[in-house]
């Protein structure tokens, strides 16, 4: 593909009010100074509040766009001119998803169709949608519905014909300071001398949010279209988190809750077959005749039976990396 030139380019994040859209926002405005900068969500209440910090009146480059990315139609509206889309826009609640299999299908795969839909419909050059490492091997139904929404936007680039739209995915684990992270509630609980955890056992990957912003940012300059990109993050022991965020209190085992795993992988066996490895992330490929591996040069073959999971992760935060990450997630 062409470079990507952001000081001529239109770009639109759906989610655009959440915790991944407020941030990137204000990096893209701050270091990239996109032509356009579109907010899509359907929350009018957080875009007047993001308008009072970053408005869209006089040469503004900002605009916000209230819509639903169940709305095909209303994606296609808000798509015309657009050069880049950041698809954020996700029910990723585990439980809430469990309670409405319905909803999270509705927003998480129906979604994915029609930001597909609209983006290749409106020459979109360029999408990049969000994933989670709990769509590998998925056993909860958040998982199960990334897991689809990755294989649309992977396939999706054989429905693209002449057009020239390329569509592209990023993978990655927990998000320190993200709405739902287990760090806000041990700070709750320790107020009261006492944190719960699941299984002491557990393991999970971390990445902050301005990681995952410049990350995401990086994939959507460097993607071809088609590839799932993960990038190489540290591991955390549940049980060291806790100690970190709450020093000193006792731990409640509550029991691994439906959906749960001990640990989360971003790069299964199977798909190690057909991935790269570079200096700083994993680049995973699509198995289709219209792919060639000519397109990602250097990358290392990984071997067989690889398997990137939090467990046997060579990288592990530190203590004073876990006070560090703590702090910059009561910052966000």
């Amino acid at each position: 593909m062409e470079r990507l030139d952001w000081s001529r380019s239109r770009v639109l994040i759906t989610g655009g009010t959440g915790s991944f859209g407020k941030k990137c926002m204000e990096t893209l405005l701050r270091e990239n100074h996109p032509e356009k900068l579109v907010v899509f969500s359907r929350d009018e209440l957080k875009q007047h509040e993001m308008r009072q910090k970053f408005p869209d009146n006089g040469s503004s480059s900002v605009r916000y766009f209230i819509g639903d990315v169940r709305d095909k139609d209303r994606l296609y509206r808000a798509f015309q001119g657009i050069d880049l889309v950041i698809h954020a826009a996700a029910l990723k609640q585990v439980p809430a998803c469990e309670y409405n299999p319905f909803e999270a299908v509705q927003t998480n795969v129906i979604g994915a169709k029609n930001v597909i839909d609209a983006a290749i419909g409106c020459g979109v050059k360029r999408v990049i949608a969000l994933s989670t490492d709990k769509a590998v091997s998925p056993i909860n139904l958040y998982g199960a519905t990334k897991l689809v929404a990755e294989k649309l936007f992977v396939q999706g680039n054989s429905y693209v014909g002449s057009g020239g739209t390329r569509l592209s995915c990023v993978r990655y684990g927990n998000v320190v300071g993200s709405r739902g992270s287990v760090i806000p509630l041990f700070k709750e609980q320790r107020k009261t001398g006492k944190i719960t955890l699941t299984d002491n056992r557990m393991t999970r990957f971390w990445i902050t949010l301005e990681q995952g912003i410049r990350f995401v940012l990086r994939c959507a300059e460097q993607m071809h279209g088609g590839e799932v990109f993960v990038p190489k993050i540290p591991s955390m022991r549940m049980t060291d988190l806790a100690e970190a965020v709450a020093p000193g209190c006792q731990i409640e085992l509550t029991g691994i809750r439906p959906g749960e795993k001990l640990h989360e992988v971003l790069v299964a066996e199977d798909e190690a077959r057909n991935s790269f490895e570079f200096d700083d992330m994993f680049v995973i490929t699509p198995i289709f005749q219209w792919w060639t591996s000519e397109k990602w040069p250097g990358g290392k073959p990984l071997p067989d039976g690889y398997r990137y999971a939090s467990d046997t992760n060579t990288d592990w935060f530190t203590p004073s990396q876990l006070h560090s990450i703590i702090d910059e997630g009561e910052s966000e």
